[in-house]
């Protein structure tokens, strides 16, 4: 068990104040003394992560909570007074991640070998995205590298929000649909072959609906393998063509155009897309590159596409609001006027900020409302299988009970 400490002569209450809330979590604790302030956080350093685990956790990328917590308390020591390199060697201790760890003492290796901050985090394009780069570069030749990492803090804790709230949203409807399908497939399967071999060894005819199911319930009985075996070959069919340019675009047209996905999609995009703008516009960082390095940040191949186009645009001494006009569907009037007073009134950053914040507060409540706009949906799904599963089984039934009187 490791302990390290920082005295109150390198950081200041202030500064004490802000790691204690920004890691909580991991147990930091500020104990005031009569000699000075000491923080203190212990270590657990007896156990080394296998190479397997750190395998799996490079694999698996490193989390965004883990990239939040070290860019904030990156930026909180800088403007207590500490060196890059001596944060640096804080943040390992820190950090209970083996591959993420790794990440940080080769930084601190390059940094302490004369390479600057964003050249070293260039070195790892999985961890830290051209856009944090970029803007890491920024700052460091304006000499407002803090500011730009409490920047950095911001958009990436707004980014994870939304994507938490949008995953959140999105997990009641799909298990409940899992759960539908799993419970239809084990009656087919299962249970109405028993009630049916009734009805079949009466050698009586069978109402449509009854054939129809014994036929599904056969099918399922002696193709199963097979189907199961369609279906994921389906879903790997589905996923590869996806991934190819032609896919990404045809599966990005078909959701943008849907009735209750497109209109989230578009809110999640200009969200992004606004963030983004608002927090690069506060660095030194070229209009025309900023929109380039935004545009490979956006999932939406439609807007990916739009912004790499306005790119081109500005590049000839176009405005971005006029930019932004060309396509309509994807940057609606508000999007457009806003940027346009934003222009003209030299406070674009921060205009943009207020567009993110605004759609990143219509996500959020259409999010919670998904679950209410879903589940009719759901009950009237559900409902349809178990009423055309009634009238299968009783119809031959009321048919016999006649039949015998």
């Amino acid at each position: 068990m490791a302990i390290f400490s920082f005295s109150a002569k390198s950081i200041s209450r202030q500064t004490v104040k802000g790691l204690m809330v920004a890691d909580s979590e991991a147990g930091l604790s500020v104990k005031l003394k009569d000699q000075g302030l000491t923080l203190t956080k212990a270590v657990d350093t007896s156990k080394k992560s296998s190479g397997w685990e750190e395998f799996i956790a490079k694999y698996r990328g490193v989390p965004v909570v883990q990239k939040i917590f070290f860019t904030q308390n990156l930026g909180v020591m800088l403007r207590g007074g500490f060196s890059i390199s001596r944060a640096m060697a804080t943040l390992a201790l820190q950090t209970n991640h083996a591959y993420f760890k790794r990440v940080i003492l080769s930084l601190q290796q390059d940094l302490e070998g004369g390479s600057s901050f964003s050249l070293a985090l260039k070195k790892f394009p999985r961890v830290f995205s051209e856009l944090f780069t970029n803007m890491v570069a920024a700052g460091e030749v304006s000499g407002k590298l803090d500011e730009v990492l409490k920047s950095l803090t911001i958009q990436m804790k707004k980014d994870h929000q939304l994507i938490s709230k949008v995953k959140g949203a999105l997990t009641y409807p799909i298990v409940v649909i899992i759960a539908m399908i799993g419970a239809g497939v084990a009656m087919i399967t299962f249970v109405i072959p028993k009630l049916l071999a009734v009805f079949e060894s009466n050698n009586a005819e069978l109402p449509l609906p009854t054939r129809v199911l014994i036929f599904i319930s056969n099918t399922f009985q002696h193709q199963g393998l097979y189907i199961a075996g369609g279906v994921v070959a389906l879903i790997v069919g589905l996923v590869w063509f996806g991934r190819t340019a032609t896919g990404e675009n045809l599966y990005d047209t078909i959701l943008l155009r849907a009735p209750i996905a497109g209109p989230i999609l578009r809110k999640i995009n200009l969200a992004r897309f606004t963030r983004n703008l608002s927090s690069m516009l506060a660095t030194d960082i070229p209009i025309i590159q900023t929109f380039q390095i935004i545009g490979r940040t956006m999932s939406s191949v439609h807007y990916r596409r739009s912004i790499d186009e306005a790119s081109q645009a500005l590049r000839g001494g176009a405005s971005i609001a006029k930019v932004l006009e060309r396509n309509p569907s994807l940057y609606p009037p508000l999007v457009q006027q806003m940027v346009n007073v934003g222009e003209e009134s030299g406070t674009l950053d921060e205009v943009a900020g207020e567009l993110a914040n605004f759609f990143e507060e219509e996500v959020d409540q259409t999010m919670s409302n998904l679950s209410t706009i879903i589940e009719p949906v759901l009950l009237l799904v559900l409902g349809a299988a178990v009423a055309g599963m009634a009238v299968a089984i009783l119809l031959p039934i009321y048919n016999l009970s006649e039949q015998i009187s």
